[in-house]
């Protein structure tokens, strides 16, 4: 029995690895690329879908291509009595802010930021983060290249 619910995740992990990819493939392709019959390969995205194990389908844009092309991650301190939470909901509602993490380690929450450039990165941080009621402290890391 646990054999076989190995086998399962398993066949389910090369799915998803084929869908991560593409997520436009269609159940043709996936079956070719896993190697796994059309039908169990339908089946299986519909029972994940139904699951909440696929959330949703979405696109992987081209950044820079949107004006966007400068990438950073901003490590936030919070000040003893703030929401975490609450905090990072407003963080997440500045343009340019793709996602919010609360986070465990020396720092309590983590945002990505798309921009179109480093000047618009120092606004973000000095002139609306820091000003912020709650954020005490900021690190901020540009991702030199994607893979």
């Amino acid at each position: 029995m646990e054999y076989h619910s190995i086998m399962s995740k398993d066949i389910d992990e090369k799915i998803l690895a084929e869908l991560q990819r593409n997520a436009k493939a269609t159940t043709g392709t996936l079956a070719k690329k896993t190697g796994i019959p059309a039908t169990t390969v339908h089946n299986r995205i519909k029972r994940m879908e139904r699951e909440g194990i696929i959330k949703s389908y979405i696109p992987i844009l081209d950044y820079a291509k949107l004006g966007k092309g400068i990438s950073a991650l901003i490590f936030i301190s919070v000040e003893h009595k703030t929401d975490q939470e609450q905090l990072a909901k407003k963080l997440l509602r500045i343009s340019g802010v793709s996602h919010a993490r609360i986070i465990t380690g020396g720092f309590d929450i983590l945002i990505e930021v798309r921009l179109g450039t480093i000047d618009e990165l120092n606004s973000l941080i000095t002139g609306e983060l820091r000003k912020i009621e709650g954020v005490d402290k900021t690190q901020t890391m540009i991702v030199l290249k994607e893979i």
